[in-house]
C-alpha cells in the first residue's frame, strides 16, 4: 500500500480568518475605522503598539476562536486534496490554550470531513512530521523538516524567499 504524503496546514489566517474577526473587534472596542491595507506588513498589535496588550488580551477570550468565518476555497480545496493526501490542520493552539475548546469545535463544524485525530494542537510546528507546511507565519517554518509553504496574509506581505501562494485556487494548483 502507498503512503499517502502529507500536508500540515495552519488554521488560522489560512482556513479560519482570524484577522477579519480581530480587526472587527478592534475597531468596535476603540470605536475606530482601521482597514487591514492600514497595516499591511505588520500585526494589529504591532500597528497600535500602545495597546497592543490590550488588543492580544482579545484573543483570549474563550469563544473568539469560534465563530470566525471560513476563508474561502478551503473547504472545497481541502476536501479535493483529502482524496490523494494526507490532512491535518495544525495550530498553534497552545500559544493561547483558552482557544483550545473553541478552536476544536469549529474545525469539527467547518472540517467534517477531516478525523479530529488529523487536528494537532501545538505550540513548535518544527515537531510535525509532514511534507508540507502551509502556513501565513514563517516562524513555523524553523524547524519543520518538510516544504514550507507561505499563505499569503497581510502580516507577512514583505517576506521573501518562500515558496508562496495566494490562494486555495493556487493551494490546488500546486498540488493537484
Amino acid at each position: 500500500m502507498e503512503l499517502l504524503k502529507r500536508i500540515a496546514v495552519d488554521m488560522d489566517e489560512v482556513v479560519a480568518d482570524f484577522g477579519g474577526k480581530h480587526l472587527k473587534l478592534y475597531n468596535e472596542t476603540y470605536q475606530e475605522s482601521v482597514s487591514a491595507e492600514d497595516f499591511l506588513g505588520r500585526r494589529l498589535w504591532q500597528y497600535d503598539s500602545h495597546r497592543a496588550d490590550e488588543i492580544l488580551e482579545m484573543l483570549n477570550d474563550t469563544d473568539f476562536f469560534r465563530d470566525l468565518d471560513v476563508v474561502e476555497g478551503s473547504q472545497d480545496v481541502l476536501k479535493e486534496l483529502h482524496e490523494h493526501y494526507e490532512i491535518f490542520i495544525a495550530t498553534a493552539a497552545m500559544e493561547r490554550p483558552t482557544s483550545f475548546t473553541a478552536k476544536y469545535e469549529w474545525l469539527r463544524e467547518h472540517f467534517p470531513f477531516l478525523s479530529d485525530k488529523n487536528f494537532v494542537f501545538c505550540g513548535n510546528k518544527g515537531i510535525l512530521h509532514a511534507d508540507y507546511l502551509i502556513d501565513d507565519s514563517v516562524r513555523h517554518f524553523k524547524g519543520f523538516v518538510g516544504q514550507g509553504i507561505l499563505y499569503t496574509a497581510g502580516h507577512n506581505i514583505h517576506e521573501e524567499g518562500y515558496v508562496r501562494v495566494k490562494n486555495w485556487q493556487e493551494v490546488r494548483d500546486y498540488f493537484l
